[in-house]
């Protein structure tokens, strides 16, 4: 790992997304995306630091996570290799601040991979480690999108009130982190988003902001996102336009409708609504 600095970061909290198999639509990555970008066009004294970037050589198959070839701003060519970046952002105005790890789902050797970057949380004094990853799923694009969290820690389910894990299966990198997490003793949260099976392809901001809407209800924050909502809006839109083109399609995403409407009890859409007024609260609070 090559260490760039260690910043004096307040309460961290250390947010993960890898592109791959984790990350369908590319929804986790964007939202981290967002996350890196949100502060900037704000009065906010926000200030991001590249803290590390992880070695790629030992972790990844370059035939499956291919380098690229591009022409630098020197305009001499050069090749970009798939990596995993760390970057600190400081919030001044917030009572914490956000780590954010992002790169490609690592090939090979994830135990070491995930002792490399849980050390590194040690060393940032990080206290919770929070986990993005989308799927596909039978869901129609027309309504809220749920995020599921559950953790692996029973500290974090037990004063958080969040379900424990129960999944068994194929798993990815996500899960390896989770698991040297619970044997370090660190708090850790796994967050996944729906993407709706039908509109699978990049980008799905509707998915991306429903996870910043997740980060907002755990840390009782305001994630700027104009930009990534007027997206989602956009995108809505677009497959709408797509589906009254194809009377297939449209009675297809009526059926999952119908579905949805009636697995949502009025007391999760009771709820649904207050989270959306605290959310709106607490974006009045820093405008």
């Amino acid at each position: 790992m090559e260490i760039h600095q260690i910043p004096t970061l307040r309460n961290p909290v250390m947010i993960v997304a890898f592109s791959g198999w984790n990350d369908a639509a590319e929804a986790a990555t964007g939202a981290l995306d967002h996350l890196l970008s949100a502060w900037q066009n704000t009065d906010d004294d926000a200030i991001i630091h590249l803290i590390a970037e992880i070695d790629p050589e030992e972790f990844y198959d370059f035939q499956v996570n291919r380098p690229r070839v591009f022409t630098n701003e020197r305009d001499i060519r050069d090749i970009s290799w798939p990596s995993t970046e760390i970057f600190g952002i400081a919030l001044p105005h917030l009572e914490r601040d956000l780590v954010v790890v992002k790169g490609a789902e690592p090939s090979m050797k994830w135990r070491t991979f995930a002792a490399e970057l849980l050390d590194l949380a040690d060393d940032l004094e990080i206290s919770m480690v929070v986990t993005l990853g989308s799927l596909l799923a039978d869901i129609p694009h027309t309504r809220p999108i749920t995020v599921n969290l559950s953790t692996v820690t029973p500290k974090s389910a037990s004063h958080l009130n969040i379900e424990l894990s129960t999944y068994e299966g194929p798993t990815g990198i996500l899960s390896v982190i989770h698991d040297n997490c619970l044997r370090r003793d660190i708090e850790s949260i796994s967050m996944w988003a729906p993407v709706p099976h039908y509109a699978s392809n990049p980008p799905s901001p509707k998915t991306s902001l429903s996870l910043i809407h997740a980060l907002e209800d755990l840390f009782s924050i305001a994630i700027p996102q104009d930009d990534l909502a007027a997206s989602a809006d956009s995108w809505e839109v677009e497959i709408n336009n797509l589906a009254n083109e194809d009377s297939d399609i449209a009675e297809y995403i009526n059926a999952l409708e119908k579905s949805k409407d009636a697995a949502d009890i009025p007391d999760v859409s009771g709820e649904m609504i207050a989270k959306e007024f605290e959310r709106y609260l607490r974006r009045r609070r820093t405008d």
